[in-house]
């Protein structure tokens, strides 16, 4: 009886770390460098902990009129507009949901200084609809990225 007892939760404690590993490994499958719709931007979205996270990495025009990097000049925090577009975070505390679904995260859009309500959800692996919006998804704009590969040196 204690064998049989062994046995089932050596079965159980193993099925079940396959399951978190199997559903931490579909919650990675955002990470990566990804094109914005307007092809505008590229943003590498990273893992740290249990949260997802983007940085602008590429911007087709980095430079301002005056050939200086193009800052976020229109941030609502007069302190932030020094700050340079290249690197700056605009996905923050994505949470895997499940079945291609990210949420409680945010988007920040440099063109307008807003942050608002994002959700993100993968059609297939290389595509994806980031839905920014303000109280509920309803009110909100979608935008689709597609996966770019990294290029070996």
């Amino acid at each position: 009886m204690k064998k049989a007892i062994l046995l089932v939760g050596l079965f159980l404690s193993t099925f079940i770390s396959n399951q978190l590993f199997a559903q931490e490994a579909e919650g990675d499958a955002i990470v990566g460098l990804w094109e914005t719709g307007t092809g505008k931007a590229r943003v590498n979205i990273i893992k740290s902990g249990n949260f997802y996270y983007g940085r602008i990495v590429w911007l087709r025009e980095p430079n301002n009129e005056e050939g200086k990097p193009k800052v976020d000049k229109n941030n609502p925090e007069e302190s932030k507009r020094t700050v340079p577009l290249m690197g700056l975070r605009m996905l923050a505390g994505f949470e895997f949901k499940g079945k291609n679904l990210w949420e409680d995260g945010t988007i920040y859009d440099p063109e307008s200084g807003s942050t608002y309500s994002c959700t993100i959800t993968m059609t297939d692996k290389n595509t994806m609809n980031i839905r920014g919006y303000i109280g509920i998804s309803a009110f909100g704009r979608t935008d689709v990225w597609k996966r770019l590969e990294l290029k070996k040196k």
